[in-house]
Order: C-alpha cells, then structure tokens, then sequence
C-alpha cells in the first residue's frame, strides 16, 4: 500500500475531494465572471446621455455653408468669393463632429433659388 492512497475497501461512495475542488473552483470562477456578462443588472436606472453642447454649433456650420453654396448658385458672380467660405464651414462641421464622435448627416440641404443680383444675396447673407 502506498503513502497517502486509501485501500479500496475503504473508499466511501459519493465524490472525491479533487472533485469537490474542482466544481468549488468553478462555481468561483463563475461568480467572478458574473458582472462581467453585461447583463446591465446594476445600470438599469442610468438615463441615456444627454446631447453634446457642441451639437448646436455643428448644425449652424452646416446651415451655414448650405447659406452660402445656395447664395453661389443664385449669383454665379459671387461664387468664387462664396465658394471658399462654404468649404470653410464645412470643415468646421466635420471637425466639430469629429470631437464629438458622431458623424455628420449624410447630405447637404440644398436650397433652391434663381439668379439674383450679387448686393442682394450679399445683403440676404449679412442678415
């Protein structure tokens, strides 16, 4: 008989201690593991995040550049000073939807609009 080995007419029925260990390890390991699962059990009283101060700011630069590529195609004599200006209000827009990590409205809003004279669409754009 060897040290430490229990002789085989002593060996009770049930589980072994090794077996013992191990599904006690496991039912820690599963405990520990729990709030890790993202069952959202201690969030369920968070409300959703309130909108970015910035977004105001980024539907204005879009508004804006939308102002003057329309004031550009109403007075196409204007459109190599407006031109410069829209693209500077986009890039404005972008940046600000990039600091605050949600990406632009797909699209422009176009404006519709006639052939006007250039001090009119220059006063329209100062108002």
């Amino acid at each position: 008989m060897g040290i430490g080995r229990t002789p085989s007419d002593q060996v009770r029925a049930g589980h072994s201690r090794r077996w013992l260990l191990r599904a006690g390890g496991l039912v820690a390991l599963g405990g520990a593991a729990a709030p890790l699962t993202g069952c959202d059990l201690f969030d369920r009283d968070k409300e959703p995040p309130a909108p970015d101060a910035l977004e105001p700011l980024a539907a204005e630069a879009l508004a804006l550049e939308a102002r003057y590529r329309a004031a550009a195609t109403a007075a196409p004599a204007l459109a190599e000073r407006l031109t410069p200006i829209a693209d500077a209000h986009r890039a404005h827009a972008e940046e600000l939807r990039r600091v605050i990590g949600r990406p632009a409205p797909s699209g422009t809003p176009a404006a519709a609009g006639s052939a006007s004279a250039p001090d009119a669409v220059l006063t329209e754009l100062r108002r």
